[in-house]
């Protein structure tokens, strides 16, 4: 087994999210093993192997990235996690991440949950502005430091395992939302002699110049006073539907 100190990691899932974080593993010089469920062509520069214990038993760094929390037990269940980091790059909620820290921890692991901000294509891309979340184990995080700065930019949330979920599906919820209302607002002009290419710029730079609001947002959820900087009063909401 590899020790921490060499560039080497084992990588248990070759989906789209998978294979990103792989080939720029290797792009950097990391001795990287690869294992997948099913058949799948292993990044170039990687090292195939037939079984997810074979993998495991390669390095102390291993990184999963499957379709779900089911999955990953299932691929973990039985092997031997003794002195291993696993790395959960699984979307998943925190509660599953949580008790998937403890599952990993009795089986003599550490752990460290991952929440990727960022589409395969962006992945290994300097400046593409790809990040992780991650939580968890403070020990696992700082050992690999260097390693799970390639893929992309890292961000460090805590101790909790679930943080990292939760932030995630929290900036993935406003991202959805802003989405949605796009959706809606391009709807409301369908019908109308306007060109969506053209109205696009007016909504970006609205939504830009709205964006800050969250801030404001965030300091009377903070100190419970719902009271200062209003500037849309009731009074203003009714002058709007006359």
């Amino acid at each position: 087994m590899s020790d921490n100190s060499t560039k080497s990691l084992t990588v248990l899932g070759l989906g789209d999210m998978g294979t990103a974080p792989a080939r720029s593993w290797a792009g950097a010089g990391y001795a990287v093993t690869v294992w997948n469920r099913g058949p799948r062509t292993a990044p170039e520069g990687s090292a195939p192997t037939s079984t997810a214990a074979e993998a495991v038993a390669a390095n102390s760094l291993v990184v999963v990235c499957l379709p779900d929390d089911a999955s990953v037990r299932a691929t973990l269940d039985g092997l031997d996690l003794t002195g291993r980091d696993i790395v959960n790059l699984t979307t998943g909620t925190p509660g599953e991440a949580r008790a998937l820290a403890e599952w990993i921890g009795a089986r003599g692991g550490r752990f460290l949950n991952g929440g990727i901000m960022a589409v395969p294509s962006m992945i290994g891309v300097a400046d593409s502005g790809a990040y992780i979340f991650y939580s968890g184990s403070a020990q696992a995080h700082a050992a690999h430091a260097e390693a799970l700065a390639v893929p992309a930019g890292v961000e460090y949330v805590g101790t909790d395992p679930g943080f990292a979920a939760l932030y995630d599906i929290a900036l993935l919820s406003a991202m959805w939302g802003m989405f949605a209302c796009a959706a809606h607002a391009f709807t409301l002009i369908a019908k109308e002699d306007i060109s969506p290419v053209e109205f696009a710029p007016r909504m970006v730079a609205y939504q830009r110049a709205m964006a800050g609001y969250a801030f404001g947002t965030a300091a009377q959820l903070a100190g419970g006073d719902y009271t200062e900087g209003i500037e849309s009063t009731t009074g203003v909401v009714d002058l709007l539907r006359r």
